[in-house]
């Protein structure tokens, strides 16, 4: 039985961990994730969860305290955001290599300089080709549903891969929302107890880590990615499993108002419900066009993105990051994932809301109108932006 309360999407993913009985808990407090340690450190401390709380002084130690733990077949969790994923960011590549399951939640943040402690997608972008399997939230509601779903899926046997939770810095992780909170039966129906297959053991020495020279490391490195790409139907069964015991539906790329929609408009995160409100206004007034929302960001949703576009003249991308040099980050694979497609929408890109900048009803109504204009003028610009001063 749930009930509804009011909690921002920092304690929402507190109450998830707490309800998944995670053994081990390493983390280390960084603007704007700090809220969920502390909050997790203040359970533990009261006997409200029984797990291990490891006080560490960096990033790269709470992360390497994770893959410890999980080696040794503890559920295990870690929040971080921004400069302390980055300071992470060479431990990363062990925990999908080793395939330990660990989930982390990241409050996005912007990378300096200058410095910044407002988000953006810089520090996810800076981490997708880690490994991790990756999903984005748009709301309260979804950071605790994707937290609990992700160790459904990176515990699973048949997976063993770590995941990231991504929810938009201040927006999202310090904003009050309501939302569903199941009872701890329904959680326990939906995720088992993690039981690892391969755990350190005096008993039973194993090798860990071991060097890879070039005889073996281009085959182990082929052998995670195909993995990573059959974790797709895990990813797919437990999103099924999840909708059956709590009734909420989720999938890898999210419609709305898509129906017979010319000009379809493609964003992440939590400003994709601010870009709701726009797709209603101007649906209302008798314009074809739709929005898209991709939620599992790796591994990528080709076939669900390609199903999603299909019919559509253009597709306007709004990145919340530049890939300096390129363009959009999403904006350059989403192209790249329609390249070969004989009914392609002309894709255009656009880049707003760097540094926590907000992005209003206003400015999304301003890069659908001049996206549709580029897109049927036609144009080699890599990138156009929205909301620049």
């Amino acid at each position: 039985m749930s009930k509804r309360v009011a909690l921002e999407a920092s304690h929402a993913v507190a109450e998830a961990a707490r309800m998944a009985n995670v053994d081990v808990i390493s983390a280390y407090p960084i603007t704007p994730q700090t809220h969920i340690p502390e909050r997790l450190a203040e359970m533990v401390a009261d006997g409200e969860l029984n797990a291990a709380y490891i006080p560490v002084e960096s990033e790269h130690s709470a992360m390497s305290a994770c893959l410890g733990a999980a080696a040794i077949g503890a559920r295990t969790f870690t929040a971080t955001a921004g400069p302390g994923l980055e300071y992470m960011h060479n431990v990363l590549y062990v925990a999908p290599s080793m395939r330990l399951p660990v989930v982390m939640t990241v409050a996005n943040r912007a990378l300096s300089a200058p410095i910044s402690i407002w988000g953006d997608h810089s520090d996810v972008m800076a981490v997708r080709d880690t490994g991790w399997i990756q999903v984005f939230c748009q709301n309260s509601q979804e950071a605790f549903d994707l937290t609990i779903w992700a160790f459904r899926v990176g515990e699973d046997r048949s997976v063993l891969f770590p995941v990231m939770v991504h929810l938009d810095g201040f927006p999202l992780s310090h904003v009050v929302e309501p939302m569903f909170l199941p009872g701890q039966a329904d959680v326990d129906r939906f995720l088992p107890r993690f039981q690892y297959p391969y755990p350190l053991d005096p008993d039973r020495p194993m090798t860990h880590g071991a060097l890879g020279p070039p005889d073996i490391y281009s085959e182990a490195k082929l052998a995670q990615e195909m993995a990573l790409q059959e974790s797709r139907n895990v990813i797919l069964q437990a999103w099924k499993e999840f909708e059956d015991v709590f009734g909420r539906r989720y999938s890898p790329v999210e419609e709305y108002r898509t129906e017979g929609a010319e000009t379809l408009l493609l964003a992440m995160g939590s400003y994709t419900e601010t870009a709701k409100i726009v797709i209603d206004q101007r649906r209302d007034h008798g314009e074809a066009i739709g929005l898209i929302s991709i939620r599992l960001w790796r591994p990528f949703p080709y076939e669900e993105l390609r199903r999603a576009v299909k019919g559509a003249g253009r597709l306007i991308v709004f990145d919340r990051c530049i890939s300096f040099g390129m363009g959009g980050p999403v904006f350059s694979e989403v192209r790249s994932a329609l390249y070969d497609e004989d009914r392609r929408p002309k894709v255009v890109g656009f880049v707003g809301g760097l540094g926590g900048r907000d992005v209003p009803e206003k400015e999304f109504g301003y890069l659908i109108d001049r996206g549709k204009e580029v897109a049927d003028r036609g144009s080699d610009r890599m990138m156009e932006t929205v909301g620049i001063r």
